[in-house]
């Protein structure tokens, strides 16, 4: 019995020396830039669905899913036959933009899945292999369409790291870009959340448009998401997004739909603008649509498409294995319904994970549509300022509404969630931090996550919360600490 635990040790240690040597490499030799390596000091090996292998031995779950890439986990046998079968095929594996049957199969069944409206006079363009290449093209697109030049994009976005894309993105610090407030319940520009909160951003949005002195002339086009995701995961009100479509359509300004993260059937419907009804004019897409291998493309009315040969292009956008990946993808998730247990599930995992809201004071916020949830951490001790004061009873606008404001948001602890995102990790648990102070913790399973593997994620995510919140205690009994006497010197 010695023995053999002796050599089980041993096993084990050698694991962990593969392990360490790795990450210590990667360290020495990789980018300052680099960003999940620093929170996830893992080294995966092996992973099949939801489960992650790292070279240590130790299993996760994963609830980053390469951030939202794997709609159908890891290394799903329905994509591995695709690639195998083009691997074997003896096709070429990279065609610029040649026509061959797995590139006709892929469009086939895309525009199988496309919005009523645009699937019967869309035109496509591949792009290079990111998102945010799609995002560019999309840009390139609408101002050559309309002979404009100014974008429309919101609050709190996150279209891309390309120049074009970052200037459309919250965080841009070169404003070339007119920015308009996306709508939200807890922390709402305008303080007051709900119905009330949205029908505020789209008057703004529309006055901003109509006034010839607002410094916004008429846009080449608005650029959106549905759910914006590293945003901090928040659900667009479809209401609103009808009216983002209404006021874009009447003004001949092209709505552009970004579903690289909301797509295929992530938020509960196979594209997120099909919560609404609203036909967007173009839409970007990758992540999932390559089946787990990088692909992106735009997708858009056949009017818009005014380009010359050549505007657009790049060396891999004839990845044939991707696109026999994802057209793989795409069947299966329409053929097995899975957006629809997407939104079952994801439905039944909000209303669990609201509970700790009432548990635990440091969770100000759960949202989140279909397997795109968010948890956002707050420091509960602190106040923070307040929403503002609610319309008052005389205003016709609260009347009108009958709508109450939101509850006071607290502030965002970011430490907080870090902790979290920790102590998932010693439990097992893979997941993503987002939101404007990094302080909402994100969940993105694949579809294919089983009731029982939903559970064990719950878990684990609400015993890390209860020991961050823990840590968030001692952390405050540590600085209400009073200062002991001065020590002498001798």
């Amino acid at each position: 019995m010695a023995v053999t635990e002796s050599v089980a040790e041993g096993a084990h240690g050698g694991a962990r020396a593969v392990h360490e040597g790795i990450l210590r490499r990667q360290s020495a030799r990789e980018s300052a830039a680099r960003t999940y390596a620093r929170a996830l000091p893992i080294v995966p090996v092996r992973a099949r669905g939801l489960t992650i292998e790292g070279a240590d031995g130790r299993r996760y779950l994963d609830c980053l899913s390469g951030a939202g890439t794997l709609a159908l986990g890891h290394n799903h046998p329905v994509v591995l036959e695709a690639i195998r079968r083009v691997l074997e095929s003896g096709a070429p594996l990279s065609v610029l933009d040649l026509a061959t049957p797995v590139k006709d199969a892929f469009i086939t069944e895309l525009f199988r899945t496309l919005p009523a409206g645009l699937a019967d006079r869309a035109r496509v363009q591949f792009c290079g292999p990111a998102g945010t290449d799609a995002v560019e093209a999309a840009f390139k697109l609408v101002r050559a369409a309309t002979g404009r030049t100014g974008m429309l994009a919101f609050t709190g976005a996150y279209h891309g790291m390309t120049s074009g894309a970052l200037a459309a993105s919250g965080g841009a610090g070169d404003v070339r870009v007119a920015r308009l407030p996306y709508p939200q319940d807890y922390r709402c520009p305008f303080g007051v959340g709900g119905p009330y909160g949205a029908e505020l951003g789209a008057r703004w949005s529309e006055s901003l448009l109509d006034d010839p002195k607002s410094g916004v002339p008429l846009p080449a086009g608005m650029i959106l998401e549905p759910v914006q995701g590293e945003g901090g995961v928040i659900p667009a009100p479809d209401d609103w997004l009808r009216r983002m479509r209404q006021i874009t359509a009447d003004r001949s300004v092209p709505l552009i739909a970004d579903e690289i993260q909301t797509g295929v059937g992530r938020t509960g419907a196979f594209w997120g603008v099909g919560h609404s009804g609203v036909t967007p004019d173009v839409m970007v897409l990758s992540k999932a649509i390559g089946g787990s291998l990088p692909l992106a493309v735009v997708v858009y009315r056949d009017d818009l498409d005014v380009w010359q040969p050549g505007a657009h292009a790049g060396t891999f956008r004839g990845n044939q294995l991707a696109m026999a990946a994802g057209t793989a993808t795409l069947a299966h998730v329409r053929e097995n319904g899975l957006a629809e247990r997407a939104a079952v599930l994801g439905s039944r995992m909000l209303s669990q994970l609201r509970g700790l809201q009432t548990e635990f004071p440091c969770v100000g916020d759960v949202r989140g549509r279909g397997l795109m949830i968010g948890v956002e951490l707050v420091d509960p001790e602190d106040e923070g300022a307040g929403p503002g004061e609610p319309p008052s009873a005389g205003d016709d606008h609260a009347t009108t509404s009958g709508l109450e404001p939101t509850r006071t948001p607290r502030p965002a602890d970011p430490e907080l969630a870090t902790v979290v995102q920790r102590e998932c990790l010693d439990r097992g648990l893979i997941v993503e931090l987002g939101g404007r102070h990094d302080s909402v913790v994100r969940l993105l399973p694949p579809l294919t996550i089983s009731d029982e593997q939903a559970a064990a994620v719950l878990d684990r995510l609400a015993d890390a919360v209860a020991a961050a919140a823990r840590h968030q205690q001692d952390r405050g009994r540590r600085q209400s600490r009073p200062d002991g006497p001065a020590q002498g010197t001798g």
